[in-house]
């Protein structure tokens, strides 16, 4: 720039490097200027003075009102999807919790936050809009997302079907010394399970890798703490990241975050922020610090874009049968034997009573599940021991589960039915398993199952889709064949943990094994090509089934309660159209029954307690029974065999003191009252009320503007690239079609058809659009004249995301009113685009006075226009006049 005067604070200036700012001083040779968040200091004859709205009012220019109206709408698109990610193209509707949840996080760069959602408001869709502005600003090129091994190919399913975010997901066949997997990979999904064992240098590779721009856990209560036991692998594993500098950004979800204990909370939450909490501190003080760091939304209270309640009551009903004569005599023989073991366990100490104690557990949990279940388990364990007393003598050893272990593994190993220390529960159990198999052949049809038939046929209409819950995969095939024999070979498929099911009887009589991938049981369901869905545990996370169905049957129970909100999780879900009625089959004359019962009545009573001291009634039992542990119902259900009547429920008594008890009451009240929670009556008012169709009339302008044709076929739209914009990006193809503005659409690949910010072909057209020399124009239909006013922060280096906002001042009915982003892009919207007027000096008749008038009403009440801005500074940008 050659200068003939000093440039003035506030100029607007152009830099090859850096791009549009303003003038903060003028130096001489060097001037500092602002350019979004950044102040640099420059050489001046590197910058050119960009044409400005004083500028042009000086110099009598009017421009191009099309051009006008575009930069215009540019600017209040940008502004909106800043600070909510509205206009993130996705293949999914959005909420405002999720939204709240965007902005939430997004505020400050880095960030470092846990999001604590119930289950099912969509914490993937959170990701992706938290995600979607992040890379298409270019902030973040590095991506790592962790989670359970079972929803690895969630994730990757999820992000790219929904935001066409495509991960690359962690195998260990790819990652070896000489092919380095994590050398090229830049945006990865992998399990923690997976990357925590070292034994072929994968954790070590992990943490000596480049540092990640965002780091994301998912069920990040896996990562445990204990002041006594220490971290767990998993906990150790995003420790060591941090502890290297590898993580810049960190984003947890959980639903359970504390898990019972404040010190393996507050070291979780250090993991988040270490500058705010530790665990050997005191937690009380520490708890005032949680709304800087951890957000929750609920079913209770998020609401649709109207403020109306998104999720009904969950109905829940019990069906009841009871045991046959031979059932009855089997249940009553094997918890003769069971306290027979537990007795026997008791006299010893360490692992061998550990040992026992989970081989009782696991018997127990199998015979509540079906006979089916527990005649198999019986088998093996019997063929299992007869082998091992004749190797060994009666010795052999047994494999515990490891502190990270998944509900999955955990199944897996009980059907295994595991030996102990010393194998035996007792001296004669290979005789006692004899007794108790030949009376389990001697059962035919299991009640249960005859129940559960006769209640679908008689309470439930022809067709309806129904899910159905059980623990193991023997009593799961016993259903699935059940189920097509009474209502037809084809009707029901599965979900399970390794994807295969044995002893399925075929069409032909034939009985077989049968692979079913989870991802085409669950399609195949929610396309309505099989009415009956039976799963395990693997289907109580990361699948969602409420496209259909709204119907759910708890074949058996499990013994934690954590299970069922995760089983109801996947039909009580966003999408879901009818209110979800469970039905729970259940024998009342069990013990198991009965401590249900206790157990049921003992958490509502809890959250009656909790109710009286909050604002509003919000479901608790998830976090109570999340802070409980497994341990606690292991203990409930199997320690209560041959108790009964009044005996059973004093033990109960005792055996639940600490659930619920006032530490943990006050524990959760305080955590609730602590963390930042959605709330519409709050947060309604600024919601934007835009979403991608808002958009199309912009687009549909910008590619005119180069002489190009959308055809609007029955796919959807029709656009050949113009020749400039493939200039811009080399990622452009020469020609699309079936681009859509509808979040609405279905099909493979439908996610890159979906036009919004992120799309390199809108995004192109949106650069350009911000980026054109213009400020004023004359606008036919335009009611009165309008003010884009930019609202900045002096204050720089906050880490924030957004640096401004736009906003729109014109009046209405003689006073002034102002338009907040997405309202100023709908009044652009609503107005057509006319020509330069032929008297072109009319437009600029008081034009400064109008200017002055519109920007001092506006800043009568400026912090209150950009409450997130610390020091914000107004800047008028564009006029736009009515044409006269």
């Amino acid at each position: 720039m050659t200068k003939s005067r000093p440039l003035e604070a506030g100029i607007p200036v152009h830099h090859p490097r850096h791009g549009n700012g303003r003038v903060v001083v003028d130096m001489g040779d060097t001037i500092v200027v602002r350019f979004g968040g950044n102040v640099e200091q420059v050489l001046a004859a590197e910058l050119v003075e960009a044409q400005s709205l004083q500028s042009a009012l000086r110099k009598g220019l009017e421009s191009d009102p099309t051009d006008t109206v575009l930069r215009a709408q540019a600017l209040a698109i940008r502004s909106v999807n800043d600070q909510w990610g509205v206009f993130s193209r996705s293949r999914v509707q959005l909420l405002p919790h999720q939204l709240w949840v965007c902005r939430q996080v997004t505020q400050e760069w880095p960030f470092r936050w846990l999001v604590a959602d119930d289950v099912g408001l969509g914490k993937t869709i959170e990701c992706g809009l938290v995600l979607m502005p992040l890379i298409g600003s270019g902030r973040v090129r590095r991506v790592l997302i962790l989670a359970p091994a079972k929803l690895v190919p969630q994730w990757q399913f999820r992000l790219k079907d929904m935001f066409d975010i495509r991960l690359q997901r962690y195998v260990t066949d790819a990652d070896t010394e000489r092919g380095d997997f994590w050398a090229t990979a830049s945006m990865v999904v992998a399990s923690f399970h997976t990357l925590r064992d070292d034994r072929r240098g994968a954790r070590q590779r992990l943490l000596e890798a480049d540092p990640w721009d965002l780091v994301i856990v998912d069920e990040a209560h896996h990562l445990g703490v204990d002041e006594k036991t220490g971290e767990t692998l998993a906990y150790s594993l995003v420790s060591g990241l941090q502890e290297r500098g590898k993580i810049n950004s960190l984003l947890f979800f959980t639903g359970t975050p504390h898990r019972g204990k404040d010190y393996g909370f507050l070291g979780l939450m250090r993991l988040v922020r270490p500058d705010l909490f530790d665990p050997e501190k005191d937690s009380l003080e520490q708890l005032s610090q949680l709304p800087k760091v951890m957000l929750r939304n609920n079913k209770a209270t998020v609401t649709d874009l109207q403020g109306n309640k998104l999720f009904k009551p969950v109905n829940v009903y019990n069906r009841e049968y009871q045991y046959s004569e031979q059932e009855t005599r089997f249940y009553r023989t094997l918890s003769e034997f069971v306290i027979d073991g537990r007795a026997y366990a008791a006299t010893l100490d360490g692992r061998a009573q550990t040992a026992r104690m989970l081989v009782l557990i696991t018997l127990q949990k199998l015979a509540a599940s079906s006979i089916a279940a527990i005649r198999n388990a019986l088998r093996k364990r019997r063929a299992m021991l007869v082998e091992v007393v004749k190797r060994s003598n009666g010795l052999a050893s047994i494999s515990l589960p490891d502190e990270d272990a998944t509900l999955d593994d955990l199944a897996e190993a009980e059907e295994a039915l595991p030996g102990s220390a010393d194998i035996l529960l007792t001296e004669d159990e290979i005789q006692r398993l004899d007794d108790l198999i030949n009376l389990a052949d001697k059962i035919g049809n299991e009640t249960k199952v005859e129940r559960l038939l006769q209640m679908i046929g008689e309470e439930f209409e022809p067709g309806e889709p129904i899910l159905l819950f059980t623990e193991y995969k023997a009593s799961q095939a016993l259903i699935v064949n059940a189920l097509h024999q009474r209502f037809g070979y084809g009707s029901a498929t599965f979900i399970n943990g390794d994807e295969r099911l044995d002893g399925l009887v075929q069409a032909s009589s034939e009985m077989r094994t049968t692979n079913q991938p989870r991802e085409q049981a669950a399609a195949a369901f929610n396309a309505g090509k099989v009415r009956f869905l039976v799963s395990t545990e693997a289907g109580g996370e990361g699948i969602d089934l409420q496209e259909r169905c709204a119907v759910l049957v708890h074949a058996d129970m499990p013994w934690n309660p954590m299970r069922l909100h995760q089983r109801v999780g996947r039909l009580s879900r966003y999408g879901q159209t009818r209110p979800v009625s469970v039905y729970i089959l259940r024998n009342p004359q069990t013990v198991e029954a009965r401590i249900w019962d206790l157990l049921n009545a003992k958490l509502e009573r809890i959250q009656v307690a909790l109710s009286s001291v909050m604002e509003e009634r919000e479901d608790i039992s998830q976090l109570v029974i999340g802070m409980a542990g497994n341990s606690l119902f292991n203990e409930l259900f199997s320690g209560s065999e041959g108790l009964a009547g009044d005996r059973l429920g004093e033990w109960f008594d005792r055996a639940s003191a600490t659930l619920g008890g006032r530490d943990v009451v006050e524990t959760v009240r305080d955590l609730l009252g602590n963390v930042s929670k959605f709330d519409f009556q709050q947060v309604g008012k600024d919601l934007p009320k835009v979403d991608l169709p808002d958009l199309e009339r912009f687009f549909t302008q910008t590619v005119s503007r180069h002489g190009r044709r959308i055809y609007r076929r029955d796919d959807g739209l029709e656009i050949k690239t113009p020749d400039e914009w493939k200039t811009r990006s080399y990622v452009l193809r020469d020609k699309y079609d079936g681009l859509v503005f509808d979040r609405g659409l279905r099909g493979t690949n439908s996610a890159s058809r979906v036009l919004g910010v992120g799309h390199p072909l809108f995004d192109v057209a949106l650069d350009e659009a911000q980026n054109l020399s213009v400020s004023f124009a004359s606008i036919s239909g335009l009611p009165a004249p309008l003010l884009v006013i930019s609202v900045e922060d002096e204050v720089t280096g906050t880490g924030a995301l957004v640096h401004r906002l736009v906003f729109g001042v014109t009046f209405k009915n003689e006073e002034i009113d102002v338009l907040r982003d997405w309202e100023l892009l709908q009044l652009l919207n609503r107005n057509p685009l006319g020509k330069v007027n032929d008297d072109s000096n009319a437009s600029f008749k008081n034009s400064q006075d109008t200017i002055e008038q519109l920007k001092r009403a506006f800043d009568t009440h400026l912090s209150s226009h950009a409450p997130s801005l610390r020091r914000p500074v107004s800047w008028p940008i564009m006029l736009l006049f009515p044409e006269v």
